[in-house]
C-alpha cells in the first residue's frame, strides 16, 4: 500500500486545525484577516466534518480547518479525522492541536481513511500526506493500517478471484514473507488426516476444501494460535440462502481475513510469541453430493453432529480446527468467524460479541477494544444453553431449534470442542461495513484484530 504518511517533507506541512461550534469563534478570531473573510463568505459554521481550506495572499492553501463534534455531544466519533484523505487536495499536511490522547486515534484514521479498492476498477488513492504528530507509535499505526488493508483487500474480492485455493495462496504468500512455516491439507486427504467436518463442509463444491496452517516464532514463546473461519461463499447449502440473504456471502471469509491481518500484525511486530494461524478454507455448495440435513458426522475430536441446517456451517469448519488447536495445549486460543445474523439482530454490524471465560482475558480485552476504536461486546456463555444443542441421535447438533440465543449457542457448540487450551476467546465478527463511515469505507472491514493485536501485545511484548 502507499503510506498515508510523510516523515520528511519538503516543504512545511499545512496545518489542520479542529473546530467545533464552540471553539469557532475563538479560532477564527486568530486568523489573519483575508483567511477570517474567506471563511465568513464561505459560509463555514464548523459543523461535524465539515472541511474548509482557507487560502494565502497568492491564492495557495495555507490552513485547513475541519469540524468535530462538540465536547457536549452524545457521541464523538474518534475517527472523525478519517474523513480528511477524501477532502483535502494532494500536499501534505500536519495536525495544528490534535490533543495528545487523541493523537494516536486521530493519526490511524488518517491511514485508514485513505483506503481504496481499486482491483477491478481504477480507484485514486488519495494524495494527502500527514506529517505524524510528536510521540504517536508511526511504526505500529503502519503495521495496523497495513493489516487493516489486507483484510479488506481479501473480503472485497469477488468469490470468482477469492475462492479455497486464492485464500490459501494469500495465506502463503503472507508466511514467506515472514518466513513462517506453512503447509496445507487439500480435498480427499482431509479425510485421510481425520478432518470430517471441513470435508463434509466442502466436498459439494469444485473448488477443493483446505486447511491452511502456519507456524511462526520462537516455539519457547507462549503459544497463540488463531483460527479464522474461512467459508470463501456461503449458498446456506440445502438449506438454500435467499437471494437476499446470499448477496453478501463472499465476506464469509471474514473470520479468515481477519485472522490473517492480526497474524501480519503480530508478525510484523516481532511478538514475543509462537504463533500458528488455522484456516478451513471451503465454498459451501449445492450439489448432489452436498451434506444434508440430518446427516450426521463423527468430528475430528470424536464428537458426532447431526446437521440440524446446513447453513450453519462456519461452526462445523471451525470445530475441526479447533479441535486441531486443542492438542497442542496453546497459551491463547482465538477463533473469529461471521456466523451468525442472532449476532448482528443483537448488537448491529459495527460491535461484534466475545466470548471467553477468562474473566481477566476479557476485561483486558473490552480495555484495547476502546483505546484502538475497534469495538467489541462480551456477552456470556450461559451453562443454562448448552443443553439446547442435544441430539437424540448425536452427541450435538449443529443447530438447535427455537431461534433463541444464536449467537450464544454458536459460542457454546464451539466450545465443545476446547479442552485443553489455558484461556479461549471467540469473535463473532460481521467484517463489513454496510453504509460509510469515518475511516471506514462502505465494504469489507477490518474487525477485532487490532483490538486483539493491542492485547496480545501488552500481553506479551516485543
Amino acid at each position: 500500500m502507499t503510506s498515508a504518511f510523510e516523515t520528511r517533507p519538503a516543504t512545511p506541512a499545512v496545518p489542520i486545525t479542529f473546530v467545533t461550534k464552540a471553539t469557532w469563534d475563538a479560532i477564527s478570531a486568530d486568523l489573519a484577516e483575508p483567511a477570517r473573510q474567506f471563511a465568513r463568505s464561505s459560509g463555514f459554521v464548523a459543523k461535524v466534518g465539515g472541511y474548509l481550506a482557507l487560502p494565502d495572499a497568492r491564492g495557495e492553501i495555507s490552513h485547513v480547518v475541519f469540524g468535530l463534534e462538540d465536547d457536549t455531544a452524545k457521541f464523538r466519533d474518534p475517527f472523525r479525522a478519517g474523513q480528511l484523505p477524501g477532502l483535502l487536495p494532494p500536499g501534505v499536511y500536519r495536525f495544528a492541536n490534535v490533543a495528545p490522547d487523541h493523537a494516536h486515534l486521530a493519526t490511524l484514521a488518517f491511514a485508514l481513511g485513505a483506503y481504496r479498492f481499486g482491483r477491478y476498477r481504477k480507484s485514486e488513492a488519495p494524495e494527502a500526506k500527514l506529517v505524524p504528530p510528536d510521540g504517536v507509535d508511526i511504526a505500529d499505526i503502519t503495521r495496523m493500517a497495513e493489516a487493516a488493508v489486507l483484510a479488506r483487500d481479501l473480503i472485497n474480492t469477488p468469490s470468482n478471484d477469492m475462492g479455497p485455493e486464492e485464500l490459501a495462496l494469500a495465506a502463503q504468500h503472507l508466511a514467506q514473507r515472514f518466513d513462517a512455516k506453512f503447509s496445507c491439507i487439500v480435498g480427499e486427504e482431509l479425510t485421510r488426516q481425520n478432518f470430517p467436518l471441513i470435508h463434509a463442509v466442502g466436498m459439494a463444491s469444485p473448488r477443493a476444501p483446505r486447511l491452511i496452517d502456519f507456524s511462526w516464532g520462537d516455539p519457547s514463546h507462549p503459544k497463540v494460535t488463531l483460527v479464522g473461519k474461512g467459508v470463501c461463499f456461503d449458498t446456506g447449502g440445502l438449506d438454500l440462502k435467499p437471494s437476499s440473504s446470499m448477496l453478501l456471502m463472499k465476506k464469509d471469509m471474514g473470520g479468515a481475513a481477519n485472522v490473517l491481518a492480526l497474524a501480519q500484525m503480530v508478525m510484523a511486530a516481532s511478538l514475543k510469541v509462537r504463533l500458528r494461524v488455522l484456516i478451513p478454507a471451503v465454498e459451501n455448495a449445492v450439489a448432489g453430493n452436498a451434506f444434508r440435513p440430518l446427516d450426521i458426522f463423527t468430528s475430528r475430536k470424536g464428537l458426532t453432529v447431526e446437521i440440524g441446517n446446513t447453513d450453519a456451517e462456519g461452526r462445523l469448519v471451525l470445530a475441526d480446527a479447533l479441535a486441531l488447536a486443542d492438542e497442542e495445549k496453546p497459551d491463547l486460543l482465538i477463533d473469529l468467524g461471521t456466523l451468525t445474523g442472532a449476532a448482528r439482530v443483537a448488537l448491529g454490524p459495527d460491535l461484534p460479541p466475545f466470548y471467553t471465560n477468562d474473566d481477566p482475558l476479557a476485561e483486558a480485552l473490552s480495555a484495547c477494544a476502546r483505546r484502538e476504536n475497534d469495538p467489541l461486546w462480551r456477552l456470556p456463555l450461559w451453562p443454562p444453553y448448552d443443553s439446547w444443542l442435544d441430539s437424540k441421535v448425536a452427541h450435538l447438533n449443529n443447530a438447535p431449534s427455537g431461534g433463541f440465543a444464536g449467537s450464544i449457542t454458536c459460542a457454546l457448540f464451539l466450545q465443545r470442542f476446547v479442552e485443553a487450551a489455558k484461556s479461549w476467546l471467540h469473535v463473532d465478527i460481521f467484517g463489513w461495513t454496510p453504509s460509510a463511515k469515518p475511516a471506514r469505507p462502505e465494504g469489507g472491514e477490518c474487525q477485532a484484530a487490532r483490538a486483539i493485536y493491542c492485547l496480545l501485545s501488552d500481553r506479551y511484548g516485543r
